[in-house]
């Protein structure tokens, strides 16, 4: 008997409810899921359950010396990058939503990158998930692109995409949705159109990407 399909999903927003990045992998899983109703979801929310802050120095510095030398924290550490690594390996595609916080990548996705690089099988170099689909959903509260007077302030979704696609190996699609701050922020409100159909624009998006998971791992399963 074939063993199920597996779609690993990350979420990096700190809320549960409202979270518009999460709505985006919503759409896409959802769509994914149409395809795949049987298969299985692997989930982690790195967002309310953070990697703790310590864990990657106690990683890093637990490779400088003998295993029976480590420190409680130290073993810990290593413990939890080979769970979060084993998740990983487990999965056959990948969803990953994650927002724009302050400019620059979420911390708290940062922190499972860097815990994850410290196990080997995810090290630059390592091929252990090369050429597995993945899907990076990205939210932002403004308008960074080519033009906007604000260009080139996304700090985070290139940083993202190299980790995912050159480091790792992925291959990756992204959607981003722009603009989320309009109706939050009075200053934006001249806006709503432009957000409006940005909004229409990475729906659409995330539907078109969500097929190319499912159309993925239909070709994974044959």
């Amino acid at each position: 008997m074939e063993s199920a399909m597996v779609l690993f999903r990350l979420d990096a927003s700190i809320r549960q409810e409202g979270s518009l990045s999460r709505e985006l992998g919503d759409v896409v899983e959802a769509e994914w899921s149409a395809s795949h109703p049987d298969a299985t979801i692997l989930r982690r929310h790195v967002g309310v359950d953070p990697v703790p802050a310590h864990a990657w120095g106690a990683a890093v510095t637990a490779g400088y010396v003998a295993p029976e030398q480590w420190t409680t924290s130290q073993r810990d550490a290593v413990a939890l990058a080979t769970t979060l690594v084993d998740e990983l390996v487990e999965a056959d595609a990948f969803l990953f939503a994650v927002p724009l916080y302050n400019f620059g990548v979420s911390q708290h996705f940062k922190s499972w990158v860097d815990l994850v690089i410290t196990d080997a099988r995810m090290q630059p170099g390592a091929t252990t998930l090369r050429d597995r689909p993945a899907v990076l959903a990205t939210v932002q509260g403004g308008n960074y692109r080519d033009g906007t007077p604000r260009e080139g302030w996304d700090h985070a979704t290139g940083w993202m995409r190299r980790i995912l696609a050159d480091v790792w190996g992925m291959d990756v699609r992204v959607v981003q949705r722009e603009f989320t701050l309009v109706g939050v922020n009075p200053a934006l409100d001249q806006f709503a159109d432009a957000a409006a159909e940005i909004a229409r624009e990475s729906h659409a998006q995330a539907l078109e990407h969500g097929r190319f998971l499912a159309n993925a791992l239909s070709r994974t399963a044959v």
